[in-house]
């Protein structure tokens, strides 16, 4: 099970970050797309790191086009000498539209085109085949020599799929080289849910689960001090009320018989409640969603549940930490099993 941590939007802090990440053992970093560009600080990063992997988490596919996406991961990969990991995502229909001003339709559909075209082309430039891709939302028939960046001796970079429905589940499995789950997500909605519909699509396209990486960044309560692990909880109960106040997360709710506290919950976000949430967040589905301990029993735990699980681990503490060297020590409890 590889461990990933994460990097920043500042450019200026973008290789002391990878550098200390590389340093402490981590063997990835994600990029997220939110006020900034995913992709730069990843260029600094290759830079200046030797073995780390570098991956989007995530780019919104929907407001580019497959052309646009496969020549960035096609340099960076490139670039990064085969590090590269592609993170796509979809987003929703009001930030595509009205943010990006890009059309919306058929998300699951349109994804699975959306990577099979970037396969194509990266095909065309790998093998000299023909671009003739043409789908129903995409089309791509022109590649002169001119536009055309030649082979790389390593490749396309994998590309690992951001879904949390049955839909795009079943697109990862279909056409991706892995998936990044969502957060809000258990132990047994893994097992249950996920991991059999990925399994269905991977066997559609003739593939196995190890041709498959499940990315996966598990919440996390801890401290030294039963104060801070407090503390630790109330922050994290509140992030997992604001997943759980949304209608497309219901599923995972309803697995477990907790189906009506997302109308609950989506009732009191819409009044601004925020605290109040988080107090409906009970120690049943606290449990069921975080892994809870000291930083030296966190690595142990988080394998019991996930070890055979995901082939990717991050640590997402929204409650905070209670110190600045408390992720450094579960790293190197997860290193050490």
């Amino acid at each position: 099970m590889r461990v990933d941590g994460g990097i920043g939007s500042d450019l200026r802090a973008a290789a002391s970050q990878a550098q200390k990440a590389e340093g402490e053992g981590y063997d990835g970093v994600w990029s997220a797309e939110t006020g900034h560009d995913p992709f730069l600080p990843l260029v600094i990063a290759a830079e200046h790191t030797e073995r780390l992997e570098l991956g989007t988490g995530i780019v919104v596919a929907f407001g580019r086009n497959p052309m646009t996406v496969a020549n960035l991961g096609w340099d960076l990969n490139t670039y990064s000498e085969g590090r590269f990991l592609l993170g796509l995502g979809s987003q929703i229909k009001p930030h595509i539209e009205k943010r990006y001003s890009m059309p919306w339709s058929h998300p699951a559909p349109r994804m699975r085109e959306f990577i099979s075209a970037m396969r194509a082309i990266w095909d065309c430039w790998q093998n000299g085949t023909k671009l003739d891709f043409r789908g129903d939302f995409y089309s791509h028939t022109l590649m002169t020599p001119f536009f055309d960046p030649g082979p790389n001796e390593h490749g396309a970079p994998k590309v690992l799929l951001a879904a949390v429905g049955a839909g795009m589940t079943t697109v990862a499995g279909e056409v991706a080289d892995g998936m990044l789950v969502h957060g809000f997500t258990t132990e047994r909605y893994l097992r249950e849910v996920t991991l059999p519909t990925i399994e269905a699509g991977l066997a559609s396209s003739g593939r196995r689960r190890a041709d498959f990486q499940l990315s996966y960044p598990a919440f996390v309560v801890t401290g030294d001090t039963e104060e801070q692990i407090r503390t630790a909880a109330t922050g994290t109960r509140k992030q997992i009320a604001f997943y759980a106040s949304t209608p497309a997360y219901r599923p995972v709710l309803e697995l477990h018989g907790w189906g009506d506290l997302q109308v609950e919950l989506n009732t009191l976000s819409k009044r601004g409640e925020w605290d109040e949430m988080g107090r409906r967040i009970d120690d049943a589905v606290l449990d069921a969603f975080a892994v809870t301990g000291t930083p030296e029993e966190i690595p142990g735990l988080l394998n019991q549940r996930f070890g055979d699980l995901v082939d990717r681990i991050s640590l997402y503490m929204p409650g905070g930490s209670g110190g600045h060297d408390v992720a450094p020590r579960i790293l190197a409890g997860l290193k050490q099993i």
